[in-house]
C-alpha cells in the first residue's frame, strides 16, 4: 500500500466503513432508508478522502475533504439518534471506554483493524450500546483528524499556493528562460 492508503485519516475511514456496515446489518432494518444512508455516509467519507488525495486542484481537494468531514458529522448524528431512540446512554467524552477508544491507533500493516480494535478496546461488539458508542467515538475522532487535515491543507495553500498558481509560475519561468534566448 502506498500514498493515501497510508494516511491515518484513510485507514480510520476504512475501519468506520467496515464497522458501520456490520452495525447496520446487525441493528438497523435492512429495508430502511437509515440503513442505506448510514452505510452511504461511511462509504462517502472514505471515497472522498481517497478521491481528494488524487486531486491536483487544491480547491477540489479541499472541497472533497470537507465533504468527507460532513459525511462523518451526518454519521455521528445517526449513531446518536440510534442510542437516544433506544434509551441507551451516550457515553461522555470522559468515560474511560471513550478515552480508550480515542487513544486507539490505526495500523497500516494489516488490511483491516476490526479484530485488533475489538481485542484492544475490550468491548463486546454484540452489544448495540457498545458498538454505537464506539462508532460515535470513532466518528468524532475522524472529524477531529479531518479538521486538522483541512487546516494543514489551508496553511500549505497559503504558503506555497495552489496547483494552477504553481503551474502558471513554472510556465512563466519556462517562457522567460527559453523564449528570451
Amino acid at each position: 500500500m502506498g500514498g493515501y492508503k497510508n494516511l491515518l485519516v484513510y485507514r480510520l475511514s476504512v475501519t468506520i466503513y467496515d464497522l458501520t456496515t456490520i452495525f447496520c446489518n446487525r441493528w438497523i432494518d435492512r429495508k430502511s432508508r437509515t440503513h442505506d444512508q448510514m452505510i452511504q455516509a461511511a462509504r462517502s467519507g472514505k471515497q472522498n478522502i481517497a478521491e481528494a488525495s488524487k486531486e491536483l486542484s487544491t480547491s477540489s481537494d479541499m472541497i472533497l475533504t470537507s465533504v468527507a468531514r460532513s459525511s462523518y458529522t451526518e454519521l455521528a448524528e445517526d449513531y446518536e439518534d440510534f442510542l437516544r431512540q433506544r434509551n441507551l446512554p451516550i457515553w461522555s467524552k470522559y468515560d474511560p471506554r471513550v478515552l480508550r477508544i480515542r487513544s486507539f491507533r490505526e495500523s497500516i500493516d494489516i488490511p483491516t483493524n476490526l479484530t485488533y480494535l475489538s481485542n484492544w478496546t475490550n468491548l463486546d461488539f454484540k452489544s448495540p450500546e457498545n458498538l454505537a458508542n464506539l462508532m460515535l467515538s470513532l466518528c468524532y475522532k475522524q472529524g477531529y483528524i479531518l479538521d486538522q487535515f483541512i487546516r494543514a491543507k489551508q496553511e500549505k495553500f497559503v504558503k506555497v499556493g495552489g496547483f494552477r498558481e504553481n503551474l502558471f509560475k513554472k510556465r512563466r519561468e519556462y517562457k522567460k528562460t527559453n523564449l528570451t534566448n
